[in-house]
């Protein structure tokens, strides 16, 4: 067996571990990472004696996934370092069988049964119990099917099977925590550590390795996959448009400034898309774009009329308690293209533009002595800087935002971005629309 090598140097090697191969050699006798790597480096670099590779982290035999190695002893050494204190980042793909939320946080207390070697969800107080926590964003769905995407916070035994099962909805192929495929013993289990993001030992920049798993169940995903191989991670796609849930600080287009921005990573994974709206860089949350010109069009035309075919809400929070609790405010406003920020006004003046926003307050707290409250906002036009400019401006200014808000308080809580998210989007376009089908679906 040839290892799938991603990168080597002197101090690294990356590698993509297949499915049902052990880390290790254990008492089974089977093929092994370490062992497959250890020839390969042998052979290649004709090196005599023992060759040293260092085991830095590890991956359960059942799961594949992009594994580094360590080449020298200071390498492994920083590296473990570096897994053990979390300064590494896994992410993982995963088929689970049912629906899943779009989104969720889930944490529990798990234990290790030693005898079964297995893992269950228990309470805090148990004997052994340890603190689990996951965020996942499901990509897609097909039939009964979900494919997720998994950031996982801590690192217990069989910690992601064991969460998502709980929660109703077990890795398909998973023979131990999936009633369904208890005695199949053909089919592998979905689950891949499709990212790995770590601090090289000696150059000390990061860096970032993807692999995308492929056969069986995951050739139904393949487009999702490849789009979250290359960081741009999509909670709807169809042959017309995808959404991507954009993180923090990331640009939306080429147009926007920088290199790296959502539509360079998604022009890397499909072969035609196109951005029609954006949010700001310090904006987390769902970007629409289109996947050929006559959605494109579509779209575009959607949006200038602000006609409704296509409804965005946010949510934030803001300084304050709003009052009313619900409102519908419109004004003017005009942008400063020197400067990089907007005005707002009452009244009309030049070439200012009608802005009309949305908003009801969800819940309310007090924190450290400052009122806050919690906000959903529809958008009903979408101009730059809306949503912060019009919230400042009557009085409410979003917590973080130090652009138009208020920077002593952000400064008291410790609050450095606007706390602003694009959390939901629906379609609501006519019967002669292109995009009819899209009609009364909701993306979260």
């Amino acid at each position: 067996m040839q290892p799938d090598i991603l990168y080597e140097d002197n101090h690294i090697i990356i590698a993509v571990k297949p499915a049902n191969i052990p880390v290790q050699a254990d008492e089974s006798g089977d093929a092994d990472m370490l062992t497959l790597l250890k020839a390969y480096v042998k052979d290649k670099y004709n090196k005599p004696g023992n060759v040293y590779l260092g085991l830095v982290h590890r991956l359960d035999r059942p799961v594949g996934g992009v594994m580094v190695f360590a080449r020298t002893s200071k390498a492994a050494e920083r590296l473990s370092a570096a897994f053990a204190k979390k300064q590494a980042q896994k992410k993982y793909a995963a088929v689970v069988c049912g629906r899943a939320k779009p989104h969720d946080f889930l944490e529990c207390y798990m234990r290790k049964d030693e005898s079964s070697f297995s893992s269950y969800v228990c309470d805090e107080h148990d004997s052994g119990a340890k603190y689990a926590a996951l965020r996942y964003r499901r990509t897609a769905q097909r039939d009964n099917l979900s494919l997720l995407d998994i950031d996982l916070k801590t690192g217990r035994h069989h910690q992601i099977r064991v969460q998502l099962s709980s929660q109703g909805m077990p890795i398909y192929g998973d023979h131990r925590y999936n009633p369904a495929f208890s005695s199949d013993n053909k089919t592998n289990i979905a689950l891949f550590a499709y990212s790995l993001t770590f601090e090289h030992p000696t150059l000390h920049e990061n860096m970032t390795f993807t692999a995308v798993p492929r056969g069986g169940v995951w050739d139904g995903f393949s487009t999702e996959l490849s789009c979250m191989a290359k960081g741009a991670i999509p909670a709807y796609c169809d042959e017309n448009i995808i959404v991507c849930d954009k993180q923090r600080g990331l640009t939306v287009a080429a147009d926007d400034g920088g290199d790296d921005t959502l539509e360079g990573r998604l022009k890397k994974a499909l072969p035609e898309v196109y951005p029609v709206h954006r949010i700001d860089a310090t904006t987390e949350g769902l970007v629409l774009f289109a996947r050929n010109v006559t959605a494109r069009d579509e779209l575009l035309r959607a949006f200038s009329a602000h006609d409704g075919s296509v409804e965005k809400y946010y949510t934030c929070t803001v300084i304050g308690r709003p009052a009313p609790k619900k409102a519908i405010l419109t004004a003017y406003l005009t942008k400063d293209e020197r400067r990089g920020r907007v005005y707002v006004n009452d009244k009309k003046e030049g070439d200012a533009k009608e802005i009309i926003t949305e908003y009801e307050v969800v819940s309310t707290q007090m924190r450290d002595g400052v009122p806050l409250s919690a906000l959903e906002i529809h958008l009903v036009t979408g101009r730059t800087h809306q949503i912060r400019a019009h919230m400042a401006y009557v009085g409410y200014p979003l917590l973080g935002d130090d652009k138009y808000g208020d920077r002593e308080v952000n400064r008291q809580l410790h609050v450095r971005v606007p706390d602003l998210r694009s959390d939901r989007t629906e379609f609501h376009f006519d019967r002669e629309s292109p995009l009819s089908y899209l009609n009364n679906t909701v993306i979260e």
